[in-house]
């Protein structure tokens, strides 16, 4: 009888949901970095050589030189990057001023600025990207590891002749002196 209004009342304990201790990320898909990275934070600036065995976000300022071989670099909106940075993948929202290399694929967001040439086997700039550059596109490393070996190959089989193991074209001399 007496406690008729004390049931109403939902029990805050057990019914509040707190949400998360962090703010979730609102980053577009291009640009969410896989698997645990290290993050450089926007009040962070680093001048000198970073190299590493993990995943790399920038939001802060870097000035140097980059070097992850087998991992990804990630310039966030916030990030300013004067170096050459190297990479399995590089995803670019901020500002790069350096030449970018790397293995697998480069992509540019459109919040992305990059003043620098580029070394990689794919690409993808967005729409209003700002890119100044060269950028040059070859098959990437496996597929000049699979054209050294059929080299080789080549090279084994009996009967081959010296030009087409060494792959270069044999010119006759006399031949070139004639022609006129």
């Amino acid at each position: 009888m007496f406690d008729k209004h004390r049931d109403k009342k939902p029990n805050q304990a057990r019914t509040a949901d707190p949400g998360p201790a962090y703010a979730p990320t609102t980053a577009e898909p291009s640009l969410q970095v896989t698997g645990k990275a290290a993050v450089i934070g926007p009040g962070i600036t680093i001048d000198g050589d970073i190299s590493g065995k993990e995943n790399l976000l920038i939001e802060g300022k870097v000035k140097g030189r980059i070097h992850l071989a087998a991992h990804e670099v990630t310039v966030g909106q916030s990030g300013e990057v004067n170096a050459d940075v190297s990479a399995k993948l590089i995803r670019v929202a901020g500002k790069v001023c350096g030449d970018m290399t790397a293995k697998e694929k480069i992509v540019i967001n459109s919040t992305g600025n990059v003043r620098g040439n580029i070394v990689t086997p794919r690409i993808l700039l967005e729409d209003g990207a700002i890119f100044k550059g060269s950028i040059d596109m070859g098959p990437g490393e496996a597929a000049t590891a699979q054209t050294a070996s059929s080299v080789a190959r080549t090279a084994v089989k009996p009967g081959n002749p010296p030009e087409l193991v060494a792959g270069a074209v044999k010119i006759n001399p006399d031949s070139a002196l004639k022609s006129g």
